[in-house]
Parts: structure tokens; sequence; C-alpha cells
């Protein structure tokens, strides 16, 4: 039988994962590879971007490498699942957020017809110099697992400063 806190984990992955692959193929069947559409002039763009590497295209063109990465982690996550704070709520959407976030990207990578993540969202601003500048294309599995280590972060935080502190050792007394 599956716990309760397992059950939100999974049911949050899956959650993310089909929200990622709901919009990765909305911008595949709607924008042309290199294509985009602008929302908002000069702010906010939707893209159709493919990434070989990881963050900010990082490790360019090492997919094959980085699917291998991407499901070692998730069976990582998975095996040692109870040493991430799983007895809290926030603890159990933290690991469902990053789970869901690395399975969509991992999809993307092994996927025969894509063989590379699909990245959509551009936010960017124009200098005086009209040029651009502007964060790096993502997708909602980035968006996931960087609210989910954050929200990790924070449950660490939380339960490190809740627990109760040790006591000085006694002066002349050896530990």
């Amino acid at each position: 039988m599956i716990s309760p806190a397992n059950r939100r984990m999974l049911l949050i992955a899956a959650l993310v994962l089909a929200l990622d692959q709901a919009t990765k193929n909305l911008v595949l069947q709607f924008l042309g590879p290199r294509q985009d559409r602008i929302i908002i002039d000069g702010f906010f763009r939707l893209v159709n971007w493919g990434n070989t590497g990881a963050a900010w295209s990082l490790f360019r063109d090492r997919n094959e490498v980085l699917a291998w990465v991407s499901a070692a982690a998730l069976a990582g996550l998975v095996l040692w699942r109870r040493h991430f704070h799983i007895q809290t709520l926030l603890g159990q959407i933290s690991l469902g957020l990053i789970c869901g976030g690395i399975a969509g990207n991992l999809i993307d990578r092994i996927n025969p017809a894509r063989h590379q993540v699909v990245d959509f969202l551009r936010f960017y601003l124009h200098t005086r110099a009209g040029a651009e500048i502007g964060f790096p294309a993502f997708n909602v599995a980035d968006s996931a697992i960087c609210v989910g280590v954050g929200l990790l972060i924070l449950v660490s935080c939380r339960l490190e400063s809740a627990a109760p502190a040790r006591p000085a050792p006694e002066a002349g007394v050896e530990n």
C-alpha cells in the first residue's frame, strides 16, 4: 500500500509531468524551430528553442550524458526520498515538483522525435542601445525543479531552526 505522503508526491509529480508535456506539445504544434511569438513587447515572449544542454545551455550537445544523469538523479530521489523531509507537507510538495520536473525534461531527452529539451518561456528587456538582455528560456519542468529545490531548502532551514539545541560541553569535560 502506498503511504499518503508517497501518494501526494506521486500526484504532484504526475501533474507537473502532464502540464510540462502538454505545454511543450502546444509550443511544438504552434511554433516552428527557433520561432517566437511576442506576448508582452520588450518583456515576455513564447519561443521554441531546443536545448541539448543543462541550465543556461551548459554542457551543450551532451544530451545523452544528461539523460543518464537525470535518470540517476530521479532514481536516487525516489530511493532516498525519506531523507528529504517527506514527513512534512512542504517536503512532499518539493520532492513531487523536483521529480515531476526531472521526468519532464528526461522524456524530452529520450524522445526520438526531440532528443533535446523544449524551452519556451523567455523573459527579456531591451537596453537603451536596443540590445536584448534576458533570462535564458525555460519550461514548466525547469520551473518545478527550481521551486521544488527552493521549498526543500526552506523546509530544511525550518526544521534545523526548530531542532533542539545541543547543550554546550561543561568546562573541563572532554567529548
